[in-house]
């Protein structure tokens, strides 16, 4: 099955840029789309942004115009692009992704830490 391996989460301070990256173990044609989530105790996980196969993009109301999702199938890798980062953007950011069958793949989590 599919394995989703994420990386890129670190702290930085407000104003500040980060990039996700999540790695996939089979091609990224096998899935239908790929997401990312965050959460923080307490608090329900959040979807943020997602990216179809044909490249349509949508985001929280929250992070447009500040977050980017990316994909690069040659490297079967796809990404979160994070500029102008806020203390409320602080989470554990998590990949996600949903093959042509709906079944769920889950990266294991990644914390952004924004201070001001």
């Amino acid at each position: 099955q599919v394995q989703l391996v994420e990386s890129g989460g670190g702290s930085v301070q407000a104003g500040g840029s980060l990039r996700l990256s999540c790695a996939v173990t089979a091609t990224l044609s096998s899935l239908k789309i790929m997401n990312w989530y965050r959460q923080n105790p307490g608090q329900q996980r959040e979807l943020v942004a997602s990216i179809s196969r044909d490249a349509l993009a949508n985001y929280e109301d929250s992070v447009k115009g500040r977050f980017i999702i990316a994909r690069d199938d040659l490297k079967k890798m796809f990404y979160l692009h994070m500029t102008s980062l806020k203390p409320e953007d602080t989470a554990v950011y998590y990949c996600n992704a949903q093959d042509w069958f709906s079944r769920p793949y889950w990266g294991q989590g990644t914390q952004v830490t924004v201070s001001s």
